[in-house]
């Protein structure tokens, strides 16, 4: 098998000047705006009770691609008590409960048990990458590591230089979510959403392919104090090959990664320093302008872009909305 696993990503900077300005106006005079709205907050859209948890009934699972983005929120500004008002990941459940695994069967030659053992491989490096607080905070993401089979050298050694000297060619953030804690800090859990599942490979006997699809939604605000809260919206994709160990040679208990892709939105574009930097209202009024065509990154009823063969694997555009 070839050891090597590809990767993409795409990064989109902070939002565009018509969803900004009106930001703007909501945070001058929020009681004053939301009264445009019927019913003051939208019609009950969601409400939250003094903590700042959601008391809308959560989202139904996620079981196939959806066919259109999700509505859009009322423009109630986050804050570090409501830190998803204004956003569809209100209604999105928290934390690892939020990755279901689908029903283990026998797929493509592969038995029940080893599909039902690597979608919980899957199901830990999603977690271990993404939602871990220590690597949150920019820590080393160990135990996403230690589930990657050794037998994919190249990717091992890929993914251990990013980590250890980022560069622009090879950014850890392409498969772990880390931010600068001296920048931001985390003001509540990430919401998240998705799917996972399992078929065989075309023209292949041994081999099932566990297809994992989510969206993480992570509220900050600046480390050290400050009112402004914004979100970060990663999503990922990951696809995880169990195999018959009669027909193909690998590790025991260990995942091996054939493809990931990521597309990161509110981040400032820069790479190579390892890290994801979410742009607040003040440093989209002062940096300079976005430009590229908006896309909503809540929109999960499209996949995420292939570069085209030869093109760059970066892009930096703009989102409609955080």
């Amino acid at each position: 098998m070839n050891g090597r696993a590809s990767r993409r990503r795409r990064v989109w900077s902070a939002v565009g000047v018509v969803v900004a300005a009106a930001l703007a106006v909501v945070a001058v005079n929020p009681s004053a705006a939301l009264s445009w709205l019927p019913g003051g907050l939208g019609d009950g859209w969601d409400t939250q009770d003094e903590a700042g948890t959601s008391t809308a009934p959560p989202l139904a699972p996620e079981t196939a691609r959806p066919s259109t983005a999700p509505s859009d929120a009322p423009p109630d500004v986050p804050t570090r008590e409501k830190p998803f008002a204004g956003s569809p990941a209100a209604r999105w459940e928290a934390g690892a409960d939020a990755i279901r695994l689908p029903e283990a069967k026998a797929v493509g030659g592969v038995s029940a048990a080893r599909v039902e053992a690597a979608l919980k491989k899957t199901k830990q490096f999603l977690v271990a990458a993404n939602l871990d607080p220590a690597v949150l905070e920019g820590g080393r993401p160990a135990k996403a590591l230690d589930l990657v089979d050794p037998g994919e050298k190249d990717l091992f050694a890929e993914l251990r230089a990013a980590l250890r000297r980022p560069t622009a060619e090879n950014d850890p953030t392409w498969a772990f979510t880390r931010f600068d804690p001296d920048e931001v800090e985390l003001v509540g859990q990430a919401r998240v959403r998705g799917r996972m599942t399992v078929e065989p490979e075309p023209g292949t006997v041994g081999k099932a392919l566990i297809k994992a699809d989510y969206t993480f939604v992570y509220p900050v605000a600046r480390a050290g104090g400050g009112d402004e809260v914004t979100r970060t919206i990663v999503r990922r994709t990951i696809e995880v090959a169990a195999m018959d160990p009669a027909r193909f040679r690998f590790t025991e208990g260990r995942l091996w990664i054939s493809d990931y892709n990521s597309e990161i939105a509110n981040d400032d574009c820069r790479e190579g320093d390892g890290v994801i930097r979410p742009q607040f209202l003040t440093d989209r009024e002062e940096g300079p302008e976005p430009t590229g065509e908006a896309r909503d990154p809540y929109d999960r009823s499209k996949g995420l872009d292939r570069p085209e063969q030869g093109a760059g694997e970066e892009d930096c555009g703009v989102v409609s909305r955080v």
